[in-house]
């Protein structure tokens, strides 16, 4: 593995935690800023609905204009939107100004992630591809690994206020990094002109793609898991179990710590059993582990050992599934590489969203309701593998 690999994923790590990281950050501070800004439960994971669905959808435009601009421009751009959002979370005075404030921060965070995943495929293709992206993520991992815990130390010397002011000051230092360390990947004689009907094509052809469609949505409902996860977990842990934001913070980590240090083992299994074969083994068990979790709470075995550690199982098997769906999903679209990317990241960041929509109103700071939402995109990924993956386990062509 070469310095240069490393590197790239290194900066393409850093690069992606951009997004994420206004997630995690401001988790234990959560049961704050319901004091602070005088709303309820509901109203403040309303803005992680908010800042999903504007997280995916931006990436629709992202993806037109990293391939007409290159990709260096388009992720300098998001992240000035990003800054101004996250200076808008930090002096609001209520929470509707918080929502619009996550609005525009998503916007901005929607750059990053569109850029990431097309410069991956710039770069390599295959098994090296799902290599770099599985690299990508172990760096990616210090977000729910470490995020949480920097929340809850930050909150100790001030408001949750300063959390997103520190938002803020590291989307600027992404900005210096990616000056300095990201060449541009996309040469100019393979630009294409944003050409609004050549767009609709794109999408038209994408979007009758059963296989991209497929893949897009087994890591998109993957995802959602963990999203309706991040949502309701902090004030499930710090109520239901009593944790502070340290606690809470740390058993954050450790139930994190599962899926990024299965999906390093992603691109050598891939190589050795095949991605598609690899990843619907992956679907099976994280099924079988969440469904157990959720039986298991419904029938009154709810103690905070039994979640973390099935959690964290669960968590170990989705890491077989999000990168190689991600490959495999961008595999057959090198020319339209920007287009799929923000296509494919919409459609998996506005699942995530709806999920938690959906789920909001059943949360009430118990783990039943929170492993029910958790058990559901479990299912939902299994049913969508179950037909994206049939001919490879029929023992046809390999679904690579």
């Amino acid at each position: 593995m070469s310095i240069g690999f490393v590197r790239s994923a290194v900066v393409l790590g850093l690069l992606a935690v951009v997004g994420p990281f206004a997630i995690d950050l401001y988790l234990p501070a959560m049961p704050q800023i319901v004091a602070d800004l005088n709303t309820d439960d509901a109203a403040v994971q309303f803005t992680f609905t908010v800042y999903f669905i504007a997280f995916g959808l931006a990436q629709l435009i992202y993806g037109p204009l990293a391939d007409r601009y290159g990709r260096r421009l388009p992720v300098f751009l998001g992240l000035v939107v990003y800054i101004i959002g996250s200076l808008m979370c930090a002096w609001a005075a209520e929470v509707d100004a918080l929502t619009l404030g996550r609005l525009v921060q998503a916007i901005g965070a929607g750059a990053p992630m569109v850029i990431v995943r097309a410069v991956v495929r710039d770069l390599h293709t295959g098994t090296e591809a799902t290599r770099l992206m599985a690299l990508v993520m172990l760096v990616f991992s210090i977000s729910p690994m470490l995020a949480p815990l920097a929340g809850s130390v930050l909150i100790t010397f001030g408001s949750w206020r300063l959390i997103f002011l520190t938002l803020g000051v590291l989307a600027f230092a992404s900005m210096v990094m990616i000056y300095f360390q990201l060449p541009e990947t996309l040469p100019r004689e393979r630009r294409s002109k944003i050409d609004a009907a050549a767009l609709v094509r794109s999408t038209i052809y994408l979007s009758g793609d059963a296989r991209f469609l497929g893949l897009t949505l087994i890591g998109g409902f993957a995802l959602a898991s963990f999203f309706v996860f991040i949502a309701a977990a902090p004030l499930v842990y710090m109520t239901q179990y009593e944790l502070t934001p340290t606690g809470f913070s740390i058993v954050f980590a450790i139930n994190a710590v599962g899926f990024f240090a299965s999906s390093q083992f992603a691109a050598p299994l891939g190589e050795r059993f095949g991605m598609a074969r690899v990843a619907f083994v992956g679907v099976g068990g994280f099924t079988a582990a969440t469904t157990t979790l959720f039986l298991l709470v419904w029938s009154g075995l709810d103690g905070l050992p039994i979640l973390m550690a099935l959690l964290f199982v669960a968590n170990s098997f989705l890491g077989q599934v999000i990168a190689p769906a991600m490959v495999m999903a961008l595999e057959d679209h090198g020319e339209h590489a920007g287009m799929a990317s923000s296509l494919g990241g919409t459609l998996q960041m506005v699942a995530g969203g709806v999920m938690i929509g959906l789920c909001t109103p059943f949360f009430d700071r118990t783990a039943l309701p929170l492993t029910g939402a958790i058990a559901a995109c479990a299912i939902i990924t299994l049913a969508l593998a179950l037909v994206t993956f049939r001919p490879a386990r029929r023992g046809d062509a390999p679904a690579e």
